[in-house]
């Protein structure tokens, strides 16, 4: 009896999953791949402080929301499952 549950949790995850992998393509995420691979040779002084921009602050606000929302979903579907348990 608890498969409604998870399936309505599997397919929400891969809903949000589908979501954001296409906000990253749109975005441009995916664009330089070449690039990644020399990242971690580059030199650390050339790092400046930068001063974070409110879109970016909006993107961190939106990703801990994000979380804390999966970690409610998983909250309800154990507490609706175990409440629907016949034991």
């Amino acid at each position: 009896m608890y498969f409604p549950y998870f399936i309505t949790y599997m397919a929400l995850g891969f809903v949000i999953s589908l979501v954001v992998f296409f906000w990253a393509l749109k975005n441009g995420q995916f664009k330089e791949q070449q690039r990644a691979r020399f990242l971690p040779l580059e030199d650390e002084r050339k790092a400046s402080v930068e001063k974070v921009s409110n879109i970016k602050r909006y993107e961190i606000y939106a990703l801990m929301f994000l979380a804390l929302a999966g970690l409610a979903a998983s909250a309800a579907v154990l507490v609706f499952s175990l409440l629907n348990a016949n034991i």
